[in-house]
């Protein structure tokens, strides 16, 4: 192994590990009173050096949403491989969102904010990070090309509306609460949402 693989399988494990234990902090303390400094001290490394691989905390959290999303995008693919039907696909997406979501209730607020960053570098990072749109258009392409979808709006635009309300439905849900669980918030407005993308004759799962 030469010297640069060694150097970058160091930098991949200390990445990690920063990573790892900024996660559980974030858990155990609460992402507004975890400082990077926090970070630093319990993975063993400087302050310096975790913003040389976190520039500003709420990154650590990108990382968060990416990995979710990764796995939402496997389960997609594999269930739309399987043949299930897309809006059972859909659904079934947005259960784990749901799920996820509420089991990691403190998370998700800092997390939705920085989609909305006033800062549009990091807004564009975090929305790059966080491709819900991406895995809802893959979800709904079958249907689209199927023609059972609207022809007045494109399939992404759909797939960005549809993604953009579960962020505020989630957001409003994990910051204010609500009397009703979030996997049926979400149901409720995704069928809403529904009504008016997918032509009324198609039966709903």
């Amino acid at each position: 192994m030469d010297s640069t693989s060694l150097r970058e399988r160091q930098k991949e494990r200390r990445r990690a590990r920063i990573y790892s234990v900024a996660i559980d902090l974030f858990k155990r303390g609460g992402f507004q009173t975890t400082t990077a400094t926090d970070i630093a001290r319990a993975s063993n490394v400087s302050r310096g050096t975790f913003f040389n691989y976190y520039p500003y905390k709420e990154a650590v959290l990108l990382d968060y949403g990416s990995e979710v999303m990764n796995r939402l995008r496997d389960h997609a693919e594999a269930r739309l491989h399987e043949g299930t039907p897309p809006l059972t696909v859909l659904y079934e997406v947005w259960d784990r969102l749901a799920e996820e979501n509420t089991r990691e209730r403190d998370l998700f607020p800092p997390l939705a904010y920085e989609v909305m960053n006033p800062n549009p570098e990091r807004a564009r990072t975090a929305y790059q990070a966080l491709p819900l749109s991406k895995v809802i258009e893959l979800i709904l392409r079958p249907m689209h090309h199927a023609g059972q979808m609207r022809t007045d709006l494109s399939l992404q635009r759909i797939s960005n509306l549809i993604a953009d309300t579960y962020l505020m439905v989630a957001l409003r849900w994990s910051a204010y609460g609500t009397e009703r669980p979030l996997r049926e918030e979400m149901r409720l407005a995704l069928g809403l949402l529904l009504e008016g993308a997918v032509r009324r004759d198609l039966p709903r799962p």
